[in-house]
């Protein structure tokens, strides 16, 4: 005969569903609380994560320093005032090549322009003169009928501009203060919680630092890879300013998404303005090329080697950071990704069962076998 539910284990299997809803409800309303309470003290916890970043980079200095005995203080002075010179050395090695060569470029783009005008005015496009003429009289007059908006444009660039500014000083003192104080943070912050948690959160926190310094690490190294095969691309064409390109590939790596973008647009206008058309389109190529391999070879492979991530959780984040947050989501996505999974971690080992020790055959000595 056809069998019939049980109305006992319905009605527990409602209850128990309704349970677990009930709780994964609250889970989300307190995880959306903190969200926001995050959001509205972004301003402060924006400049202590780029804080914690730079710390993990140039902690191992100052922990080498240290060891040598040096006080705290000055291990911490001097690894800040060393990473100021190392990236004021890096902006000049950007800058001075391209400012010895400005008026080399500014010619190029000129030329370039020119170039571009030739070819639009040839077919299949058989533009001419007068038709440009036209689209940059429009142009110009779309210009002036939009200058409220692109003085609120300028404004809000300057504003960012000056928020970054502010962030980077910010940031910079406190790496100097986590290094001078950082070893004595997890003993201060045992002893202000009470009870379990004076174990917990403080064994949580050094995993979760080990994480930060593997994923900057992880970072640095596909930056690093990412300039090696650009800049031996470009270097094979005969494009200059190889070196600053590469420095500039390198850093772009730790801006997700709009850093390669910028970092690749420059190296293709370069291409053009000093090796023309034919080049520019090879080393557009290359920079897909890399690029493609950086994001779904080298940064999977390598985050989740160092992070405990598997590629796929990798690339999800990423993509999720970036809908959820812009730019910021998706430099933030993996290392959140990798705290979360610290702390997930953590917690089934304090839930888990102690292992079973395997039974024994062996009497114990003077024992009796008791049939």
């Amino acid at each position: 005969m056809p069998r019939t539910l049980s109305s006992t284990k319905t009605r527990a299997a409602l209850r128990e569903s309704s349970r677990i809803s009930l709780e994964l409800l609250l889970i989300l309303v307190m995880a959306t609380a903190v969200l926001w309470a995050l959001g509205q003290m972004w301003s402060v916890i924006w400049p202590l994560v780029v804080g914690l970043l730079l710390t993990t980079l140039t902690w191992p200095l100052a922990r080498l320093l240290r060891g040598w005995g040096w006080p705290p203080a000055l291990a911490a002075s001097v690894v800040t005032l060393l990473f100021l010179l190392v990236a004021t050395g890096i902006v000049a090695l950007i800058a001075v090549p391209v400012a010895s060569q400005s008026g080399e470029l500014a010619d190029g783009v000129t030329e370039g322009i020119e170039r571009v005008r030739e070819w639009a005015a040839g077919p299949p496009l058989n533009i001419d003169d007068a038709q440009i003429a036209q689209a940059t009289d429009s142009a110009a007059a779309r210009l002036q009928s939009s200058a409220g908006s692109l003085v609120s444009a300028v404004v809000a660039g300057v504003s960012t501009v000056v928020d970054g500014v502010i962030t980077a000083v910010l940031a910079l003192f406190l790496m100097f203060f986590f290094l001078k104080d950082g070893p004595r943070f997890l003993p201060w912050l045992a002893g202000q919680l009470p009870g379990r948690l004076a174990i917990d959160i403080p064994a949580v926190a050094a995993r979760s630092w080990d994480t930060l310094g593997a994923f900057v690490r992880s970072q640095a190294l596909v930056g690093l890879l990412d300039a090696i095969l650009i800049g031996l691309g470009l270097w094979a064409l005969g494009v200059p300013l190889v070196l600053p390109l590469a420095v500039l590939t390198f850093i772009s790596a730790f801006i997700p998404v709009v850093g390669a973008l910028f970092a690749g647009v420059v190296a293709v206008l370069i291409a053009l303005v000093f090796n023309g058309p034919t080049d520019a389109l090879i080393a557009l190529a290359i920079i897909i090329v890399v690029q493609q391999l950086e994001g779904n070879v080298f940064q999977p492979m390598i985050q989740s080697r160092g992070l405990g991530l598997h590629a796929a959780v990798v690339l999800l984040a990423v993509t999720l950071g970036s809908s959820l947050a812009g730019i910021v989501g998706s430099l933030l996505a993996v290392p959140v990704a990798a705290l979360i999974a610290v702390a997930w971690n953590y917690v089934r080992e304090q839930l888990s069962h102690p292992p079973q020790e395997p039974e024994s055959d062996e009497q114990p000595a003077g024992g009796a076998v008791v049939s």
